[in-house]
């Protein structure tokens, strides 16, 4: 789980495995873990959805993401740009780069209810033909059949859910979301937990677009 993989990148453990999505699951499987975005993590980045996107996720959803062994696969820090930090991996041999950031406020209502740390990814994996692609890691299970959202540009996209996950649910406006984030000062983020907590995160985005940039740059090598 992803939460387990990033509980020994900030204690400094390694934790040898890499997160994979529910997208990736359902077809080649994805490497991806979470790092910390304060020190070079000791994990690969965590992974969502799968190769070749369609304009709608499936109904049926495969299970929720597991950690499986990434032979060596340490993301490297190539990069730090304002709130975002730029990271590349090579697990099993198949480069991954990706841009990861913490939220800069959050908030639970009822309020002050724990949570374990909540990370937004954008994620390139050339091998799979994935090209920036957003997901998050909320922190807590969220709630079964709940509405999650993702708010930038004055737009709101939903989002599909999975455990702790959460992925754009129509794949078609992924690109156009991408280039809103480039523009826009913040993400906002929110969702409701299996205990019925509703919560809203939110992310600066000043440096996403460099940290993309460098990604792109990374993962043409």
């Amino acid at each position: 789980m992803w939460r387990v993989l990033i509980l020994a990148l900030m204690t400094g453990v390694a934790a040898g495995g890499i997160a994979v999505s529910a997208r990736a699951q359902t077809a080649q499987p994805a490497p991806k873990s979470a790092p910390n975005p304060k020190e070079a993590p000791k994990s690969a980045a965590p992974t969502a959805p799968t190769n070749g996107k369609s304009a709608a996720k499936p109904e049926s959803k495969p299970a929720a993401p597991t950690a499986a062994v990434a032979g060596g696969a340490e993301p490297t820090l190539i990069g730090q740009f304002g709130t975002w930090g730029a990271y590349s991996a090579t697990p099993n041999g198949k480069k991954v780069c990706f841009a990861l950031a913490k939220p800069s406020s959050s908030r639970t209502n009822p309020p002050n209810r724990p949570r374990d740390p909540a990370y937004a990814f954008v994620s390139t994996r050339p091998a799979e033909k994935v090209n920036n692609e957003v997901s998050v890691m909320i922190g807590y299970a969220l709630k079964p059949g709940s509405e999650s959202t993702a708010e930038v540009g004055g737009a709101a996209y939903a989002m599909y859910t999975q455990g702790d996950g959460l992925w754009i649910k129509n794949a078609a406006e992924e690109e156009r979301m991408v280039e809103a984030m480039r523009k826009s000062a913040e993400l906002v983020v929110k969702g409701v937990s299996a205990k019925g907590t509703e919560t809203t995160d939110t992310f600066s985005l000043k440096g996403l677009a460099q940290a993309l940039d460098k990604i792109a740059q990374d993962c043409k090598r």
